[in-house]
């Protein structure tokens, strides 16, 4: 029985050096080690280094790590905002994030855009109250992606507020400049190939400034898992609590293979995959590309409307050992996902395209 190809935008396709790297991670029982041992610390400083190196990371951010990206959203709206956060909402994930904010007691500010748009960062206005600008470089449930240019030019024009990126579901391929941004969070079920469970958040010294002024208020940031705490215990290569010490072995390793290929590589393979992936749909007489506006669609995450039953073509793809994400929410009987991440080889890109390009004529 032949393996299936998954390009579901999380958990996703693994890695190429998935299974090679957790046989290793078994033989050398990675699994039974305490977060408290000469081992872990080294496994956590080569992650730490691997990351650095694959993102452009500086020293004055850390990269902790906590059990999902989820939790990161919460911990970064009690460690980096008293009162006020400012939102930017167009799909289930942004919103979720504002809805996060309200949650924990927070004024939360939005301006809000319809399913499948985006924005461009001269149309964006912050209050100048917000101590927290929460963005989204990639909308996982519409394919929507914000350019990185904008964030940089909105932070340059609200230098007093904290800046936190969502890329969750497009990290490592966003070129950050982390002068300018104070914070970026991802998982590594999706671009980084991995099995899902562990989260990786990058944050700067003016957060954690933050975090500890909060505290020092008497404001909850947080036990265990607040900033301050997991701050100093990463100066160290340690975490507060047990970590999942498999995951940042496995991605540490995968960063590791990530840099031998090159970011660069990475990025253009990305763009290039994409652009054919759009182009395939857009000649579907069965699909149609659901972003409109070509500057707004993202190049990990395609959203395609389709003309007849979307999990009717899933499951005749699925036969096929072809697997793709159904539309999110209310879109499921409408749309598809398709992931374009770097742990799928061109031979599975080829056979995607193959698959999209039978469509033509098929009732």
């Amino acid at each position: 029985m032949a393996n299936k190809v998954f390009f579901t935008p999380g958990p996703a396709q693994l890695y190429p050096t998935f299974e090679q790297h957790l046989q290793s991670a078994v033989r050398e029982q990675i699994g039974s080690i305490s977060h408290r041992s000469r081992q872990f610390r080294s496994i956590y400083g080569h992650t730490d280094e691997q990351l650095r190196a694959l993102l452009g990371i500086p020293a004055s951010h850390a990269i902790l790590f906590t059990g999902s990206a989820t939790e990161v959203w919460e911990r970064a709206l009690q460690n980096g905002s008293e009162k006020e956060s400012f939102h930017l909402v167009n799909g289930s994930f942004s919103k979720r994030f504002y809805e996060f904010a309200t949650e924990l007691g927070r004024t939360a500010h939005k301006q809000e855009v319809p399913f499948g748009a985006g924005f461009d960062g001269s149309g964006v206005q912050i209050p100048a109250s917000a101590e927290l600008v929460c963005l989204t470089h990639n909308e996982t449930s519409g394919g929507v992606s914000m350019q990185v240019a904008d964030m940089h030019s909105l932070r340059k024009k609200h230098p007093e507020a904290l800046f936190v990126v969502d890329m969750v579901s497009s990290a490592p391929y966003p070129d950050l400049d982390y002068s300018l941004i104070d914070s970026a969070f991802f998982s590594v079920q999706k671009g980084f190939g991995l099995p899902a469970g562990l989260g990786v958040w990058i944050v700067n010294e003016k957060f954690l400034r933050k975090a500890e002024e909060l505290k020092a208020k008497g404001r909850y940031t947080g036990t265990h898992h607040s900033l301050p705490t997991l701050w100093k215990n990463a100066k160290s290569f340690e975490t507060p609590a047990t970590p999942n010490v498999l995951g940042i072995y496995l991605l540490g390793q995968v960063a590791a293979d990530m840099n031998r290929t090159g970011i660069s590589a990475i990025r253009r393979q990305t763009d290039e995959r994409a652009e054919r992936i759009y182009r395939a749909v857009s000649e579907s007489d069965q699909l149609e590309v659901f972003v409109k506006n070509p500057a707004h669609r993202s190049a990990t995450v395609i959203v395609a409307g389709t003309r007849g039953s979307a999990p009717a073509l899933m499951e005749r793809w699925k036969a096929q050992n072809t697997v793709v994400g159904s539309g999110y929410g209310s879109h499921k009987e409408k749309q598809i996902r398709i992931a374009n991440f770097p742990a799928n080889t061109d031979e599975q890109i080829e056979g995607l395209l193959t698959a999209i390009g039978q469509l033509q004529g098929s009732d």
